[in-house]
């Protein structure tokens, strides 16, 4: 009644000598009257799953569907899953593991169910989703290839889920896997997953974060104990800078004991973007105490201290979120940690330390984020050969990946034109990548960094051409979206170019308070960071 669901099944399966006894029954949620019962008999082990599926559709056919829809979404148990009933146990007991421990404890139990039956599709999906939930999407794609290349052994809504996958974690056609959700959810309007899966990666990283709510919504409403529903709404009301919202939708989580990283992470974020210091460190320390979110705290602790100049003690804590991510067997996302260490290596200046940190991130994992952050950081720090590699890695490897064509692609490209220098051919080539401006990616979306780069590399290239006006519109966009870039050190580099461009447009009183801005983000800042100084001195010419 709770849930306005109009009937429960109940199934059960019992011994009788050396056959199985499988029964289903249907009640009423409102009265509890039998509805429909159904048993049959299976005289060996290996026959049950065949037995369940032929009570199945008797079962449903007394509940009055017609012939039509049962021929039509009816694929035989063993057919659509595995024809294993060890297997189909390891499977059930892995679901189990997610909802209870988390993916490090259920994957080797979906590895197992593979290993039984080697063509169970939904196992290898699951697999391919548990990789890719933990940060290691080049682990996750042959599975999500194998699933997909396996999908027609698999149910209407597994071929549904396991497509979503497809192009989730493998081609990175986000579009595609959002026209996949959306026939999803037409196809089957009370699964409140198509809802949560499309809310999440598909809209969040690429900047579509009112549809994402009303996704979210709809999740909720169908499934309310949808934890990622939750933690998506949050999330998108904060890109939004709707941060009273984001938290009511954390607490709503809360109410119903619902917990994630991604919820803590949005209050932390809450708590930073309004100056709650007191609050942010509190649920920072909470953090620390779930194995499922210490990494990513430490990591976005890193990178809030880099933004305010504190480099010194960012390279400490940025060695932190490495080591547990290395510690759990997860190199993937060790790697995407400490490229963006890189990353902001080279914004500061530091080149022969971004180069060491790309080379260890390169080393400790590769994937498509890596390759991108890594490349960032070497083309900022003036390695072109290696960063031009692995662009040409990226666009061979993922010609149909939304974030690598219209996102880092782009903005690689017009960092190597930058280098030439030509102005001109920067700006050219990020036309393509203006559609997705105020999109995340995917490495924004999973590493909290590198959102908004093509608009400030737009920025330093109109800067370049002598545009200051141009330049300046650019930066200011950055920061009029802080709830996007949130503790990224990007932030910091866009405060210091603006005010470069308010000088050059001849805007004196603008320009100096930028740098203001800029100086009481920097005011515990190391005293012996090149850029700093420069600032200084710049700020003391205008005097």
């Amino acid at each position: 009644v709770r849930t306005a669901s109009a009937a429960v099944l109940e199934g059960s399966i019992a011994t009788l000598g050396s056959q199985y006894v499988l029964g289903l029954r249907a009640k009423s949620c409102i009265t509890g009257d039998v509805l429909a019962d159904e048993q049959a008999q299976a005289a060996r082990k290996e026959e049950v799953l065949g037995a369940l599926s032929q009570i199945a559709s008797r079962f449903r056919t007394r509940l009055g569907e017609s012939l039509a829809t049962i021929e039509k979404h009816s694929v035989p148990i063993e057919e659509a899953t595995t024809p294993s009933l060890e297997a189909l146990k390891a499977y059930s007991v892995a679901w189990k593991a997610v909802m209870s421990a988390g993916w490090m404890s259920a994957l080797p139990l979906y590895q197992l169910a593979i290993m039984i039956d080697p063509d169970f599709a939904m196992g290898h999906a699951q697999v391919g989703f548990g990789y890719s939930v933990m940060g290691e999407s080049a682990l996750a794609r042959p599975s999500t290839l194998k699933a997909y290349q396996l999908r027609d052994r698999a149910s209407d809504v597994e071929r549904f889920f396991i497509e979503t996958l497809y192009d989730r974690d493998f081609t990175g056609n986000l579009e595609r896997e959002q026209r996949t959700l959306e026939a999803w959810a037409e196809s089957y309007p009370r699964d409140a997953r198509p809802h949560g899966l499309v809310s999440g990666l598909a809209m969040t990283s690429t900047g579509q974060c009112e549809l994402a709510i009303a996704e979210a919504d709809k999740a909720i409403a169908l499934d309310p104990d949808l934890t990622p529903a939750y933690a998506n709404r949050a999330f998108n009301q904060l890109c939004l800078n709707r941060l009273d919202d984001a938290l009511l939708t954390v607490r709503r989580a809360a109410e119903r004991k619902l917990e994630s990283a991604e919820l803590l992470l949005t209050r932390y974020f809450v708590a930073f973007l309004k100056g709650a210091d007191d609050e942010l460190r509190l649920t920072a320390a909470i953090a620390r105490t779930s194995p499922a979110a210490e990494d990513i705290i430490s990591h976005v602790e890193a990178l809030a201290l880099a933004r305010s100049g504190r480099l010194h003690e960012a390279r400490r804590m940025s060695a932190v979120p490495v080591e547990i991510a290395q510690r759990s067997g997860r190199h993937e996302r060790a790697g995407l940690f400490e490229a963006a260490t890189a990353v902001w290596e080279a914004f500061y200046g530091n080149a022969a330390a971004a180069r060491r940190s790309a080379a260890k991130a390169l080393k400790l994992g590769r994937g498509r984020d890596v390759d991108y952050a890594a490349a960032f950081a070497l083309a900022l720090s003036g390695d072109l050969a290696q960063s031009r590699g692995l662009a040409q890695d990226l666009a061979r490897e993922f010609p149909e990946d939304t974030s690598v064509q219209f996102i880092y692609l782009p903005t690689l490209r017009a960092l190597f034109a930058l280098n030439i220098p030509d102005a001109a051919a920067a700006i050219q080539a990020l036309q393509t990548a203006s559609r997705y401006d105020l999109a995340l990616g995917g490495v924004g979306f999973i590493g909290r960094f590198g959102g908004l780069y093509p608009i400030y590399v737009r920025g330093v290239a109109y800067l370049a051409a002598r545009q200051p006006a141009e330049a300046a519109a650019e930066f200011q966009r950055i920061l009029d979206h802080r709830s996007i870039v949130l503790v990224d050190p990007m932030d910091a580099m866009a405060r210091l170019q603006l005010a470069r461009a308010l000088v050059l447009s001849g805007d004196t009183a603008k320009a100096k308070s930028a740098y203001n801005d800029l100086f009481t983000l920097w005011k515990n800042a190391d005293p012996t960071i090149p850029i700093v100084n420069e600032a200084r001195a710049e700020y003391a010419r205008l005097q």
